[in-house]
């Protein structure tokens, strides 16, 4: 068995990130997301959105996967410096269901924290987490976010869900991957 890296990911991985966003989503977000949105070809609207970004990236944009054995395990999308108050947003983190609570989440914040340190130092770290998915939450606070107040929005399908802001002010406070 091969050991599990992290990598940049590219044009060729489209559809597979596509694939695992799909099935997190439809796993994650049940009783968020409209029922005949999950149901429907989510696969192709995260189709749509990871071959526009793959193909021609924003020029602050990172997209990092975990991998093992030529298979996508997990990913993340960050960009640089995106809001003057809160910094570099993390757009995306899934993990494949079977391989959560593997350390690969916490590995694939770490490698985007990097990137920020790198390329954004004077900002930090921010994402949104829905409300419901109370799991998460506590990973991102294990990692040392902090939950900085909700807000509702209209997610793709329709409806509205509330969204809670986790921040890491500093870069320098994101915990190691051995936390997760």
């Amino acid at each position: 068995m091969s050991a599990m890296h992290i990598r940049e990911a590219g044009r060729a991985d489209a559809a597979e990130i596509a694939a695992l966003h799909a099935e997190s989503w439809r796993a994650s977000y049940r009783g968020a997301y409209r029922d005949e949105y999950l149901d429907g070809d989510v696969f192709r609207d995260r189709l749509d959105v990871w071959t526009e970004r793959l193909s021609a990236p924003a020029p602050n944009q990172l997209v990092v996967v975990a991998e093992e054995e030529g298979r996508i395990l997990g990913f993340a999308c960050a960009y640089g410096g995106e809001d003057p108050h809160w910094g570099s947003f993390l757009d995306n983190l899934h993990v494949r269901g079977e391989h959560q609570r593997r350390g690969i989440g916490a590995r694939l914040i770490a490698a985007v924290a990097t990137w920020c340190r790198a390329n954004h130092p004077d900002c930090g770290l921010y994402l949104w987490v829905l409300e419901q998915n109370k799991r998460a939450q506590l990973f991102y606070a294990r990692l040392g976010a902090a939950d900085r107040g909700g807000e509702v929005e209209v997610p793709p399908g329709g409806g509205q869900v509330t969204g809670r802001r986790y921040v890491w002010s500093r870069l320098a406070d994101i915990a190691s991957p051995s936390t997760e």
